[in-house]
């Protein structure tokens, strides 16, 4: 009898637990406002567990919701123009994550990133941003839901491969359509333009005419590596939106 009372306890205490994490969890909500399919891509920075299965498709007006434990810290981005076989095994015209559908790396570059780092507890900050350092495939925005504090707006608007020079630009092989916009650091790999060797601090870090293009368009996204200030955002206790082409664009 003991035994079985004991094993019961266990139980209910293993249940409690679980239900007070799903309690605590922070919800994220995928959507894909662009006018064509996009498979988001997820990753931890933490090891605190995978989101989404790593990555799955999403389907023009449609959205997901995936939770995350507390301290979680990890990424979301959209691959687009991507064919996966039955094995989910295949590739994608921009944020490819190792020719698989279920993403075990980051995406490469150029691409837009959505960045969180969630805080222990309810009553203390999240952090989050959206950023261009690793240029940019598709608009995104985040949106706080339900938090306290500044909980800014943070994302890219505006169609930068529209806008994007000659010498960034990433196009379709057949089409030659801009399908994403480099960065200046992956375009030049130049210490000026990625903040490396004798320009690795903010303050040998500056600006530069590419970084400034990004900011003038999307101001509250992160430019280059050193773009803290107006870039970094903060919310306690919110869920979050996270919105593919916000405008219905793309």
């Amino acid at each position: 009898m003991a035994t079985k009372i004991s094993s019961c306890c266990c139980y209910l205490l293993l249940l409690l637990f679980s239900l007070g994490n799903f309690s605590n969890a922070t919800v994220f909500t995928l959507q894909n406002h662009c006018s064509y399919m996009i498979w988001p891509g997820t990753l931890s920075g933490n090891g605190a567990g995978t989101l989404g299965d790593g990555g799955f498709a999403l389907p023009p007006g449609s959205s997901i919701q995936l939770q995350a434990p507390p301290t979680w810290s990890g990424r979301f981005w959209a691959r687009t123009g991507c064919t996966f076989d039955d094995l989910g095994n295949g590739k994608c015209d921009t944020g490819d994550c190792g020719g698989a559908l279920k993403c075990t790396g980051g995406g490469a570059p150029p691409v837009s990133l959505a960045e969180f780092t969630i805080a222990p507890s309810s009553n203390e900050k999240d952090f989050y941003d959206v950023s261009l350092v690793d240029g940019y495939n598709v608009g995104l925005g985040v949106k706080a839901l339900g938090g306290s504090g500044d909980c800014q707006y943070a994302g890219c608007v505006a169609d930068l491969n529209g806008n994007c020079p000659p010498e960034l630009r990433v196009t379709d092989s057949v089409s030659g359509s801009v399908v994403a916009c480099k960065s200046a650091c992956a375009a030049f790999n130049a210490p000026e333009f990625c903040c490396t060797g004798d320009q690795s601090t903010p303050q040998t870090c500056s600006p530069t005419q590419y970084s400034a293009l990004f900011k003038n368009a999307c101001p509250s996204a992160y430019s280059y590596a050193y773009d803290d200030a107006s870039s970094t955002c903060t919310c306690s206790g919110s869920d979050y939106m996270i919105t593919f082409c916000p405008t219905g664009s793309g």
